[in-house]
């Protein structure tokens, strides 16, 4: 799987959660599943994601989103 083909998977995955309001989840498996390639383990995405909902930032399903599909 190339990192494009890899990275939209995640995203996909990620914004089912989102859909369902779980916003926690939706962060925590765009996290998770970037650590699943080579060319995507270690993307500062995931600590940003983690900061951004601790201090409230990715509060509306609509914020997880947005967020979600930001990551190139």
């Amino acid at each position: 799987m190339t990192r494009a083909e890899h990275l939209d998977w995640c995203k996909k995955r990620a914004l089912e959660y989102a859909e369902k309001g779980d916003i926690v989840q939706a962060i925590t498996s765009m996290g998770s599943d970037l650590e699943k390639h080579p060319e995507t383990k270690g993307h500062r995405g995931t600590e940003l994601g983690v900061m951004l909902l601790v201090a409230g930032s990715l509060s509306t399903v609509e914020d997880a989103k947005r967020f979600i599909n930001g990551f190139n």
